[in-house]
């Protein structure tokens, strides 16, 4: 019986070719969307069998998880301390009306001396996109400006009161920041302090983006750095899909619901 089954042909060979492919692109797609993106490919199969398929090939997640001190820009009551509008709602079926930001830290090494980048994103809770962005080597209000003038104009074309989001970091209390939105009629929310999960979707962000490309990587200058979370941003916006956006991208779901 066992000799006979050593010369059986591999019937499975073609779906594990398409799984191999479909990895290149989806690096840590793990067996529940490997499911959908073969479906989306016209290959229907079972999610235990996807499974068994990706053990045997050795099509493990290679990711890593790293606890480490998260950067905070609390630096006590320096403005105006905003109230929780939000109180965890996050959800929302009306795009570009609830938006949330923070900023958090990456280190990288420059000749050896071990420095820092900032990322300041801003999500749309709509179908968690990046709207806009800004990336620096320090932690300057002039860079969370730029990224929040970008998300004002994009969100500008929704019809309801907006409402961003943040936590009480201070390039959010300051003048500008909340002249800006009152400027717009945006109701600013914050979360309240020490309470992470008051923001907890923007956090569940800079987990995942620092999962996927930061943790277990060495990286030797500010631009390579920069240039691999502009690239997984740019990956996350368009082609990584969600259970949550029925297996979607969060611009593939925008397209389709928002009409």
């Amino acid at each position: 019986y066992w000799v006979n089954r050593f010369e059986r042909p591999n019937k499975d060979e073609m779906i594990e070719q398409v799984m191999l492919e479909i990895l290149q692109e989806h690096t840590n797609a793990g067996y529940r969307p490997m499911v959908e993106l073969l479906k989306q490919r016209g290959i229907y199969v079972n999610h235990k069998k996807v499974q068994r398929l990706m053990k045997k090939l050795g099509l493990r997640v290679t990711t890593f998880w790293h606890k480490s001190r998260k950067y905070n820009s609390y630096k006590g009551k320096v403005g105006t301390v905003a109230k929780n509008k939000l109180h965890r709602r996050f959800n929302t079926s009306i795009p570009h009306q609830k938006i949330t930001t923070d900023t958090t830290e990456f280190k990288y090494y420059d000749k050896g001396v071990q420095k820092k980048l900032y990322l300041n994103p801003y999500l749309d809770l709509f179908n968690n996109e990046v709207i806009s962005y800004e990336i620096s080597k320090q932690p300057t209000y002039q860079d969370i400006a730029t990224a929040l003038q970008e998300a004002l104009e994009l969100t500008s074309d929704c019809l309801y009161r907006r409402t961003f989001h943040s936590d009480q970091g201070w390039a959010y209390q300051m003048k500008n920041y909340v002249f800006k939105l009152k400027s717009q009629k945006i109701i600013q929310s914050m979360s309240r302090k020490g309470n992470c999960h008051d923001n907890s979707v923007m956090e569940n962000f800079f987990g995942l983006l620092k999962q996927e490309i930061y943790y277990g990587h060495v990286f030797n200058s500010f631009e390579e750095l920069e240039q691999a979370i502009t690239k997984w941003i740019h990956y996350y916006n368009t082609k990584r899909i969600k259970k949550k956006l029925n297996w979607m991208s969060p611009i593939q779901y925008r397209l389709t619901y928002s009409k």
